[in-house]
C-alpha cells in the first residue's frame, strides 16, 4: 500500500498511469454549460 502498489491511486500517480482507481478527468462535464429550466407559462384569464 504505497508508491510501488499499482492497484492504488498513489501508486498510479507515482508511475504516471491511469486506471480504475485514477480515472482521467471528464472533458464533457467541464465543458458542458448549465442548462436552464424552462418555466411553464400560465394562461391569463
Amino acid at each position: 500500500m504505497g508508491k510501488g502498489d499499482m492497484k492504488t491511486k498513489r501508486g498510479k500517480i507515482h508511475k504516471g498511469t491511469y486506471g480504475k482507481h485514477r480515472p482521467h478527468k471528464s472533458k464533457a462535464a467541464a465543458v458542458a454549460p448549465a442548462t436552464q429550466i424552462k418555466k411553464s407559462k400560465k394562461p391569463d384569464f
